[in-house]
């Protein structure tokens, strides 16, 4: 019993840090959010664009060395 006792106390005082902790965190207001998330978007479309030519690339590369080397 004693031990359900000391988790629920050690329960509550983790609520009870993790509040305090929650307070300090400075969040982001919405015109930063939107701002944010349209980078994380255009990255990540620049990125998979960037991938996509260069895997283009390399598969022209490797199939031109194996006709190469196919005779």
């Amino acid at each position: 019993m004693n031990k359900i006792i000391e988790l629920l106390k050690r329960f509550k005082t983790f609520v009870q840090e993790t509040k305090t902790e929650l307070k300090k965190v400075s969040w982001p207001n919405k015109d930063e959010v939107y701002r944010v998330t349209i980078i994380v978007i255009a990255t990540s479309f620049f990125f998979g664009f960037y991938l996509f030519v260069v895997d283009l690339a390399l598969q022209f590369g490797i199939n031109y060395i194996m006709k190469v080397f196919r005779g």
